[in-house]
């Protein structure tokens, strides 16, 4: 697939993997939809910011109507509060699983007029696997390999190619108090853009994630 010329909209776009992901395609010839909750954060003088929550469906919905050239999708913006609390477990659930809900809801039409495109879900190999400490992180990603399957299956029929992203810790700020070998968020964003080329439906990013993943039926 030719990137150059292509409209993409990255979520989650002013930092960390989001930023690598925009950074990459707008280097590749792509026009690149960088959104954020404040788009001033956006600092990539060769993207377009976008003001956009993914928590709030007006945001949402008003993002949308404005990119209607969009091709690809890269869901994103994600977070990690790592409370045990009830609110906590809510607050990952809003950004982690409902806000793909809604920018999926919000672009599939946009991709299915603009000839298919790709949707692309950043999730995590605590799709998988649970942890005391994360738990509703681990939750929030688990439903969101779910959610990732079903939109798979809804949007195959107006070519909509749907991309589930598992990786392990990624070298970002997220991370920087975890002591655990990460991989660089350019590394992860090459991976995904040879699966959005290949027409691939997962990305097992580092060998800690396709170790887990084969060994699930065990």
């Amino acid at each position: 697939m030719d990137f150059n010329g292509a409209a993409v909209l990255v979520t989650g776009a002013n930092r960390g993997l989001g930023r690598a992901f925009a950074q990459e395609f707008a280097k590749r010839g792509a026009k690149v939809y960088a959104g954020a909750r404040n788009p001033a954060s956006v600092v990539d003088e060769n993207v377009v910011p976008v003001q956009l929550d993914v928590t709030d469906d007006a945001s949402v919905a008003a993002a949308a109507k404005e990119l209607g050239d969009v091709s690809i999708v890269i869901n994103n913006a994600g977070v990690l509060v790592a409370g045990e609390d009830v609110d906590s477990i809510k607050a990952e659930f809003e950004v982690n699983f409902y806000g793909l809900v809604r920018t999926t809801d919000a672009f599939a039409p946009i991709l299915k007029a603009n000839g298919g495109g790709t949707l692309v879900n950043v999730l995590s190999i605590l799709s998988w696997v649970g942890r005391p400490a994360w738990r509703g992180y681990a939750a929030s990603k688990a439903a969101g390999w779910s959610l990732t399957k079903s939109t798979r299956e809804d949007l195959r029929e107006q070519g909509t190619n749907v991309i589930g992203v598992h990786v392990g810790f990624i070298d970002t700020d997220m991370t920087d108090g975890i002591d655990a070998p990460k991989i660089a968020p350019e590394d992860v964003v090459s991976q995904v853009l040879r699966a959005i080329e290949n027409g691939d439906e997962e990305v097992l990013a580092d060998d800690r994630t396709r170790a887990v993943k084969a060994s699930l039926a065990s």
